[in-house]
């Protein structure tokens, strides 16, 4: 198997995306605010369908972005900022 430049270039995109995926999966699990979970996992999502994308499989791509960042990602941050409790003061 001979490496080409595109291989070599697609090996570092998918190298540079799993970690960029890693770091924001590891940051959705331990963040103490829900917003920055919640946009944490939207990163996480995106990075997942730039996933899909490299695979050749455009149209997985295009419904991760539409249904679950669009939709479940937009609900969580509504859900969130719907809540009578007040994130991120210092009256506890």
């Amino acid at each position: 198997m001979d490496p080409t430049i595109g291989n070599i270039i697609e090996l570092i995109i998918f190298v540079i995306l799993a970690l960029v995926s890693i770091v924001f999966a590891i940051f959705v699990v331990t963040a103490k605010d829900v917003v920055r979970a919640a946009i944490g996992l939207v990163v996480t999502m995106f990075v997942v369908a730039a996933f899909y994308i490299m695979l050749n499989a455009q149209f997985l791509g295009v419904a991760q972005v539409l249904v679950y960042i669009g939709a479940v990602g937009v609900l969580i941050l509504f859900a969130v900022m719907l809540t009578k409790k007040e994130f991120g003061t210092d009256a506890e």
